[in-house]
């Protein structure tokens, strides 16, 4: 028993379909010749394996020496949704599937597979099908009681990045969890779904980036790719190296302002582009695992150099992966990341959810108040006001700031201080995405609860450390009267007998579901209108009991349900402004993007 493609299997009877939304007819051969060379253990099982013929169809050799032929039509056969959607997250569908891909069939080979290992929660049938019997304890366990038993052991750990390498290890099939868990990527996506409050802050900031600072020089087994300028002129072969041919979404980093903690190099996943680093402590570390030179960059003697591998890289995914594929540009410096996005984004399916939080959070605003007031939006900029590092961005400092500044110079006098901008300007929202720490002082918080009754206080710079104020400051310091979100999660308040919670104001409420938006709707590009509609989706989330509660973000454990209307929206959006490649649109995009969504339970094996 071996599979053609993970929705097209082949058993001694001929080729039955699987729980996938497409099948292939029996007639030609399929897209991708397939070739086995080998048999498996249980060679007295009827086993058999496929060999290419030489006219082009597939032959399946059995054990007894006899041969039949099977011809498979290269054109799916649709018979749901379109092939590139998700087809492989059946695990919501009924219909029983196959669990092989490209091998025979092996007990001991599938209990390592961690795509379909499901460990002790194999059923008595399964472990006859399989042979799997001796292979595992007598016990059935579900997976629910699997997750409970791992959720037991990460507690143990009351250091945050105990847990998160407790968690990596797990992932990669450590024996620290015997005899329940083995390696299982559904185990590990439902473990974090269905405790994502809980661990969001632990694979997520603040944790994540403590992890990249300590152990990014530990390299075990590849979960990403690496490219540097050593793979300059060969990045499309690169690519293909990686084994999933079916790519719909990239999360590509270049590693020069990972977080608030700056230059990491060559340490964070998944897709890395090596140009270097100039982090000192790296440079001198004789374990980096990157490339031991000064960071190129997009500036100066190193602009053609840098420019010219991202521009490789750029087209080597679409001639890879194809139009539609999704690019995240993740943690590059402002020089290089706006110059990229402006760069790609007629060409690309691509966003920063960097740039546009920072200046971008300012240049939606204004697009909603001109949207919502028919305002121009010059005139809507006006009621924005930014700071940086040299204080009020104003009309007579203009020649010296970055070109995506200059729309927010207005007229006025200089000012350096923060506390002195928040009394001269008097505004009625805070929001910090500097990267600098303690930056909203006592003074400054004071300033703003005098000017407002709900001071609107956002620290949104990550991680923790680098937070402008803490919950705690914003509250005590405006007497409990501020509405307050952060980047990186704070634990509840109390004050004067009242207990606030804060709100976690970050990228993981808005871009899992625009990227799920955008993929289901098949969008060649994102449009500035798509970010609102996930930004109006999210707000209508939030209830009057959140409201109560202090909360303007709904609760981060609804999170599935927050990214299916948002991916909807955005997917609505998508179709209203003609982005749209898949057709014809759904009836009901909510339900759409339910059923596009992963689902890590377990599958039931025929």
């Amino acid at each position: 028993m071996i599979s053609l493609h993970r929705s097209c299997f082949l058993n001694n009877t001929g080729i039955s379909g699987s729980s996938s939304p497409f099948s292939y007819k029996l007639k030609k051969l399929p897209p991708a010749s397939v070739k086995v060379t080998a048999l498996g253990p249980n060679r007295d099982r009827n086993s058999s394996v496929l060999i290419e013929n030489n006219n082009n169809s597939l032959k399946e050799i059995k054990e007894d020496g006899t041969s039949s032929v099977a011809d498979v039509d290269p054109n799916p056969t649709v018979t749901g949704e379109d092939r590139d959607l998700y087809y492989d997250a059946a695990a919501s569908d009924d219909q029983l599937v196959t669990p092989w891909s490209l091998s025979v069939a092996s007990g001991y080979s599938l209990l390592r597979d961690p795509h379909h290992n499901k460990g002790l929660a194999f059923n008595e049938k399964e472990r006859d099908s399989y042979y799997l019997r001796g292979l595992l304890p007598p016990t059935v366990i579900s997976q629910e009681l699997q997750v409970k038993k791992m959720m037991c052991s990460i507690r143990q750990y009351q250091v945050p990045l105990q847990k998160y390498m407790a968690m990596m290890d797990l992932q990669l099939g450590a024996i620290m969890f015997p005899p329940i868990i083995e390696l299982n990527e559904r185990l590990f996506y439902k473990l974090l779904i269905d405790n994502v409050e809980e661990l969001l802050p632990v694979v997520y900031t603040p944790t994540v980036g403590e992890a990249c600072q300590k152990y990014g020089s530990i390299f075990r087994r590849p979960q990403g790719l690496f490219i540097s300028l050593k793979e300059k002129g060969k990045i499309h072969e690169v690519l293909r190296n990686w084994p999933q041919r079916d790519i719909q979404v990239i999360v590509v980093t270049d590693g020069e302002r990972i977080l608030g903690l700056g230059d990491l190099g060559c340490q964070c996943l998944p897709v890395t582009i090596d140009v270097g680093t100039n982090n000192e402590q790296l440079l001198n570390d004789e374990f980096y695992i990157g490339l031991r030179r000064r960071r190129a960059t997009g500036q100066a003697r190193n602009l053609i150099e840098y420019a010219e591998l991202m521009h490789e890289f750029m087209n080597a995914v679409k001639q890879n992966y194809g139009e539609k594929v999704l690019i995240q540009f993740e943690d590059f410096a402002n020089h290089n990341a706006f110059d990229l996005l402006a760069k790609y984004g007629t060409t690309h399916l691509v966003f920063n959810d960097d740039i546009q939080a920072g200046t971008g959070i300012a240049e939606l605003i204004a697009l909603e108040i001109s949207k919502q007031t028919n305002m121009p939006l010059e005139e809507a900029r006006k009621k924005i006001s930014l700071v940086d590092s040299k204080g009020l961005i104003v009309k007579s400092r203009i020649d010296s700031l970055q070109h995506f500044k200059k729309p927010w110079a207005h007229d006025h006098e200089p000012i350096k201080k923060l506390v002195d901008a928040v009394n001269g300007i008097k505004p009625t929202v805070l929001i910090g995405t500097s990267g600098v720490g303690r930056t909203f002082t006592k003074e400054v918080v004071e300033a703003m609860a005098a000017l407002n009754e709900k001071p609107i206080i956002f620290s949104l710079s990550n991680p923790t450390s680098q937070s402008e104020c803490t919950a705690e400051e914003a509250y005590t310091w405006s007497q409990g009267r501020a509405i307050f979100a952060s980047g990186s999660p704070f634990d509840p308040v109390e004050y004067k007998g009242r207990v606030f919670v804060p709100g976690q104001a970050n990228n993981a409420y808005i871009f899992p579901g625009l990227g799920l938006g955008l993929i289901m709707s098949g969008a060649i590009r994102v449009h500035d209108d798509m970010l609102l509609a996930a930004s109006e989706a999210l707000a209508a989330q939030v209830t009057q009991e959140n409201f109560d509660k202090g909360l303007i973000y709904p609760p981060f454990r609804n999170i599935r349900k927050i990214s299916a209307h948002i991916a909807a929206s955005v997917a609505a959006k998508a179709y209203e402004l003609g982005l749209a490649t898949r057709q014809p649109q759904p009836k009901d995009l909510v339900k759409y993007a339910e059923h596009c969504m992963y689902n890590p339970a377990y599958q039931s094996y025929r």
